[in-house]
């Protein structure tokens, strides 16, 4: 860019981080993850994109970045979801429904987070350094203690296999996100062919059924 004037200042620099961030997520509002060029960001912001690649090392640490910011706003947000809608007094059975709904509603409300975590081992952990995969990796392990934190709050049934619950929900929300959003040509064919309907997937009626499965198996598993 011809207009482009070096950050020379920290605040100058952070905020060019900021709205390359920031572009990059409002792109993501308007498509999905493998149409995202870091051309056409570069375009957007306003930068070269070797300007951009001054910022963050390849377009995958930008995602991961916003990988890491939405998961940890939606770990903060989960408490206050998770309080008036989970009866402390009800059976483990319940709590574990609860618990599952609380999940799969709060994750219905964030496609973006769902479609990051849906790419994040096969394609966000790519072509990034081994210092970016261990930051973002150190973010991913603090935010699923977190969630463990807060099921084992809600569900003490849990014991010990609460961290590897959540982990496991973690995997399950990328799966389950990715078989619920099928290609245009899996679409005509449910249309074509009504029995095939039985695999078309509802996201939060999915997720919600599988989680409640994990959590009641998990707390199965604690007792014996």
């Amino acid at each position: 860019m011809t207009n482009f004037q070096r950050a020379r200042s920290e605040e100058q620099r952070e905020m060019r981080r900021q709205a390359i961030l920031d572009t990059t997520a409002a792109m993501l509002e308007e498509m999905p993850i493998g149409e995202i060029s870091l051309n056409e960001l570069s375009r957007r912001v306003g930068l070269a994109k070797s300007n951009v690649l001054r910022y963050f090392e390849s377009r995958e640490a930008i995602l991961l970045e916003l990988l890491d910011r939405a998961w940890r706003q939606w770990v903060a947000d989960l408490p206050a979801l998770a309080r008036p809608d989970i009866d402390q007094d009800a059976p483990a059975s319940r709590r574990a429904e609860q618990f599952a709904a609380v999940i799969a509603g709060s994750l219905a409300q964030r496609p973006v987070l769902c479609g990051l975590l849906s790419a994040q081992a096969g394609v966000l952990e790519h072509n990034v350094s081994p210092q970016v995969a261990a930051r973002h990796k150190r973010a991913a392990v603090a935010n699923v203690a977190d969630i463990a934190a807060l099921a084992r709050q809600h569900l003490p049934e849990l014991g010990d296999g609460a961290p590897q619950l959540t982990a496991a929900m973690i995997m399950t929300v990328g799966a389950v996100w990715t078989h619920a959003r099928p290609s245009p040509a899996m679409l005509a064919a449910y249309e074509a062919d009504p029995s095939l309907t039985a695999f078309k997937l509802d996201f939060a009626t999915a997720l919600q059924d599988t989680l409640a499965t994990l959590t009641a198996g998990t707390i199965a598993r604690a007792s014996a």
